[in-house]
């Protein structure tokens, strides 16, 4: 099993929260990666939007793709998986920015390639927003155009959406970055299971998960291609006992959350084919992290883990609350225990 984390670039995670002993501030953050390492954790998502879907649209969120450098040329074995939305990015100066990037962090980059959900903010920031299945078409052939650029000496495309003629990429990176995809609708699986490197899933029951790895492997059978590798998102609350978990559990869930940030949930789920109906509880965290069940004691969240990763999962990609003290926990209780 593999330990990775949210890097909070919104300020917290908790909407029902207001302060959650956590900063945006450079050192804060520059700090926490540095750290993460030494903790053992070996990856780090750094998420994508311009507008703060956790605490509300006003509330500050960090750029990713501004971010990521800093931390790279801080950190020495973190896997950064860069989130990026295709409706915002030309494919072609992307890859020219993963080629740069891996000149400070080689081999360590990778892509969380979501195709965007959030029409409000597409309209704010002035970007073309494609209806559902629109969307995956053009994650298709953007991802096709990067992956041409960072292995091939000249590009020349004719797509339906870009146009490329004798492109030149150089420096070329060590090695392609893995491709994480996460989705729920028929589109969007199999986009996945054609392009993907692997499936990150919203927190679920080990068992939900274990259908859903079955069905996804399955369909990555027929594709003739190498097996798809498998992460799940959860939120980690680690006490010494379990009712010093459940407090916690509770104070989280106290619904005392604002209408701004209630307003960005429901623009989630609108714009969103969900496979389950997530509810107000469960918005008080993101990504479902909560069903992922990790909360309670060090052993007993060892042994979700375990359950997890019989269920065929690689890699958690955890979220905490305050960061750096719970990731440190984390890393003292759990980590440096699982292995063993």
């Amino acid at each position: 099993m593999r330990f990775g984390y949210w890097m909070p670039i919104f300020g917290g995670w908790l909407r029902n929260v207001q302060d959650e002993g956590m900063s945006i501030a450079w050192p804060y953050i520059r700090d926490l990666a540095v750290e993460s390492e030494q903790h053992g954790f070996e990856l780090s998502l750094i998420a994508e939007l311009n507008l703060n879907d956790i605490k509300g649209h006003r509330a500050p969120s960090l750029d990713c793709w501004t971010l990521a450098p800093a931390i790279a040329a801080v950190t020495r074995k973190l896997e950064l998986m860069l989130a990026v939305r295709p409706n915002y990015h030309s494919p072609s100066l992307t890859a020219k920015s993963l080629s740069t990037l891996d000149t400070i962090a080689p081999g360590r980059l990778s892509l969380n390639v979501v195709s965007s959900w959030w029409k409000d903010e597409a309209a704010q920031y002035g970007v073309p927003f494609d209806v559902h299945d629109a969307r995956y078409a053009r994650t298709q052939e953007w991802l096709d155009v990067v992956a041409r650029l960072l292995r091939e000496d000249t590009v020349t495309h004719q797509g339906a959406l870009y146009q490329l003629d004798g492109a030149i990429l150089e420096p070329k990176p060590g090695r392609l970055p893995d491709v994480y995809m996460g989705g729920e609708s028929p589109k969007a699986k199999d986009v996945i299971v054609r392009q993907a490197d692997a499936y990150v899933m919203h927190g679920d029951a080990p068992e939900v998960i274990a259908a859903k790895v079955a069905e996804m492997s399955s369909r990555r059978a027929d594709t003739g291609q190498p097996p798809l590798r498998f992460g799940v998102s959860g939120y980690v609350i680690c006490r010494d006992t379990e009712a010093e978990a459940q407090a916690e559990l509770a104070r989280i869930l106290d619904v005392r959350s604002s209408p701004e940030a209630y307003a960005s949930y429901q623009d989630f789920v609108e714009g969103s084919q969900l496979e389950s109906r997530v509810s107000l509880e469960e918005y008080g965290v993101s990504n479902r992290g909560l069903r992922s069940g990790l909360v309670g004691t060090p052993d007993q969240i060892i042994e979700r883990l375990r359950a997890y990763e019989e269920a065929g999962v690689g890699l958690m990609l955890l979220q905490f609350s305050p960061q750096r003290e719970e990731m440190a926990r984390f890393g003292k209780s759990v980590i440096s225990r699982y292995a063993g």
